[in-house]
């Protein structure tokens, strides 16, 4: 009983300390904003067809659907070509800033607007992977996403160094965004255009109203424990979201894996052979035959989509076991990109899998696109070596020197210009909110 109680407190205490999974989280959030990107751009000819006033399922025809669903779309506050441009350019846009990580929390709620307002508007078009941004978009906005490989991260990183050199450092861009995505919410409630179904409202002023609450409490409260208490209650929030993310994931693969076993092709074999040879699922016919050609790849190809679908969600537990199966799914959707034509339903699944990836490899991952691109931006720069760029100076062994560290015998620069002279201030806790976008982190501002 001992034990049990112990390892009770131990998990608590683990889900309420901290935001787990920062890199898988960043990794979800870097993938959809990018599955998403990728396919507004691609489809920017053609959006007018697609999801514009007078395209095929015109502006009529969607209203008449949504009176009776009541689903969120910001596309039917107004019949307007202007106003069309703007929600579309505005998703591009909150896509690009939530892909770089810039004011995470606010960019993940303008990415989750435009998400289900364009697929809301015509949900007759898309494939697959649009159910799943679908669902990941509104997961995504209840974690903390931004810990890792982002702006917040980097704007979080240089307060804090500002503020040790004794610096007042306020945020006013996240109030301004608070407040101009607050009178957009305010102007849309009285006009009448959040009527329907109030899951997507009632999200939106929950986070509305508890940015404010995050703000006013680390501005003018003195004592940390309502910090604490908040900072408490947004790690179980995303510690919840992304317990949710992998459920779903899992869920796609298991519901799939089973419907597969009841159908007679995937039975005797040969379900593999027939979307191969449909025209709309063509892109490369040579490929296509070449890779059916053989009957005994068909067969294997078959039988073990349906093993590790069915398998996957039982494997979690086994680390080893998991991560091999993991590849093989990345494989096989990295293969329907290719073979099948299907580029964004494959780049949204391999989203969703990448909560399953191992925080080791992650960190090598980051670790090397972070030296790939110092090499990079070292040589547009025409410095001096591969050691040069932004990652900061080499140390002996030629790795990169962390921050703050110099090599033994060798003063460091100063940080700043006006850095040097009488001794620093030390920070004291307290004296700035929270981030809610970095658990453990601390800045002065309003958490965007």
């Amino acid at each position: 009983m001992n034990r049990f109680a112990l390892a009770v407190s131990t998990g608590i205490a683990r889900v309420t300390e901290a935001a787990l999974g920062p890199y898988q989280a960043a990794m979800i959030r870097i993938g959809f904003s990018a599955t998403w990107l990728l396919f507004l751009l691609r489809e920017f000819p053609h959006r007018q067809e697609l999801y514009g006033p007078d395209g095929p399922w015109n502006w009529n025809l969607a209203e008449q659907l949504i009176s009776l669903n009541g689903a969120f779309t910001a596309l039917m506050w107004s019949d307007g070509q202007f106003w069309f441009e703007t929600v579309y350019g505005l998703a591009v846009l909150s896509s690009v800033l939530l892909l770089l990580g810039w004011r995470t929390r606010t960019m993940s709620v303008v990415f989750m607007v435009g998400v289900l307002s364009l697929q809301n508007r015509s949900i007759f078009m898309g494939d697959g992977g649009d159910n799943v941004l679908h669902l990941m978009c509104i997961y995504l906005v209840f974690t903390r996403c931004g810990q890792v490989w982002s702006l917040d991260e980097r704007r979080d990183r240089r307060t804090r160094e500002a503020r040790a050199r004794g610096e007042h450092v306020v945020d006013r861009v996240g109030p301004a965004l608070w407040g101009v995505l607050g009178l957009v919410l305010v102007s849309a409630a009285f006009l009448d255009r959040l009527s329907g179904d109030w899951v997507v409202p009632a999200i939106l002023w929950g986070l509305w109203l508890a940015q404010a609450l995050w703000w006013v409490v680390g501005r003018f409260t003195r004592s940390g424990q309502s910090r604490i208490m908040l900072d408490v209650v947004a790690n179980i929030v995303h510690n919840g979201a992304l317990l949710v993310i992998m459920a779903e994931a899992c869920l796609i693969y298991a519901t799939a894996g089973w419907y597969k076993i009841q159908g007679t092709r995937w039975q005797d074999g040969t379900a593999v052979y027939y979307p191969l040879h449909l025209e709309s699922f063509s892109p490369w016919p040579a490929l296509a035959d070449l890779l059916s050609a053989n009957g005994v790849m068909v067969m294997l190809v078959t039988y073990g989509t349906v093993a590790v679908q069915v398998a996957f969600p039982f494997t979690l537990f086994n680390r080893r076991v998991k991560n091999v199966l993991l590849a093989a799914m990345i494989t096989e959707h990295a293969v329907i990109a290719v073979v099948l034509g299907l580029p964004f339903f494959s780049l949204a699944m391999i989203a969703a899998d990448s909560v399953f990836l191992p925080t080791s490899f992650l960190r090598r991952l980051g670790d090397g696109a972070a030296r790939a691109r110092g090499r990079l931006w070292a040589r547009l720069a025409g410095g001096g070596g591969p050691g040069a760029g932004p990652l900061g100076r080499r140390s002996s062994k030629g790795r990169p020197a962390p921050e703050g560290h110099r090599a033994p015998g060798r003063p460091g620069p100063p940080t700043d210009p006006g850095s040097a002279g009488p001794p620093r201030p030390a920070h004291r806790p307290g004296d700035d909110p929270g981030d809610p976008e970095n658990p453990g982190h601390r800045h002065v501002g309003f958490p965007a």
